[in-house]
């Protein structure tokens, strides 16, 4: 579904990418883990286009992203964002639009469907993440969960192949926080392609079909959650291990 080959980014001078490659499969869920200034939501950001990079190249299925240099980036970038959903850290709602008008908002404007062909849809959506009640609520009536719920059925309205989700519960408090894990594990049973850069070990190892761990922008560690886990094979990865077992 995505492949990563060799993406470098230079920023003021500050090698931020150093040659990352990796892929993720259909179905699969990709967790990057990793210290602050590691590089992960740099290159998560590179996939859809909010970075550039400087060398490599990205492959969504049969549509290939080229570094900024390169004269066809644009029209690539329209075709990846038409299949690519993000959801951020700090929910990026649009304050003055309803919970429903936000979900509204892409399929209507940009791909032009019928507001009353969308809103059963919308509806379906907020029933999935358990937000149907809030409906009709203004996004600074909503708690952090909420809104971040409300995030993820804005990206789900869009009917993309795979979510990036950018530490979509760092800005949480805990019952928040297990409100989205669950939503975002509901997903992954559902066989939706993500990737999600987090900090959050117990989701990583229980949703994660493929963990990265990225320190000074390189991939330090790969393997399936119970290999970095369990028997980490890096320095690396064995002192992130460790300083999340002292938070």
């Amino acid at each position: 579904m995505i492949s990563l080959r060799n993406i470098h980014k230079r920023f003021a001078g500050n090698h931020v990418l150093r040659g990352v490659s990796l892929e993720v499969a259909k179905g699969e869920v990709c967790v990057l883990l990793g210290p602050s200034g590691g590089g992960k939501s740099t290159l998560l950001r590179t996939i859809n286009g909010l970075e550039t990079f400087d060398d490599g190249a990205i492959q969504v299925d049969e549509i290939t992203l080229g570094p900024a240099s390169d004269p066809n980036r644009d029209t690539s970038l329209t075709a990846i964002r038409k299949r690519v959903g993000m959801v951020f850290q700090q929910f990026h709602l649009f304050p003055h639009r309803s919970v429903l008008d936000n979900i509204l908002e892409a399929p209507v404007h940009v791909l032009g469907r019928p507001r009353k062909e969308v809103v059963p849809e919308a509806e379906a959506l907020l029933e999935r993440v358990g937000m149907i009640e809030k409906i009709h609520e203004m996004p600074g009536a909503l708690s952090g969960g909420q809104q971040q719920r409300a995030a993820i059925a804005r990206a789900l309205a869009m009917k993309p192949e795979v979510i990036l989700f950018d530490e979509p519960t760092s800005a949480l408090d805990p019952r928040s926080t297990a409100e989205v894990v669950g939503v975002i594990s509901d997903l992954a049973k559902s066989g939706q392609t993500m990737i999600v850069v987090t900090h959050a070990m117990g989701f990583a190892r229980a949703v994660g079909h493929r963990v990265h761990v990225m320190e000074a922008g390189r991939v330090a560690e790969s393997g399936p959650p119970e290999q970095i886990f369990g028997s980490p094979q890096t320095e690396t990865t064995r002192k992130l291990l460790a300083q999340s077992s002292l938070n």
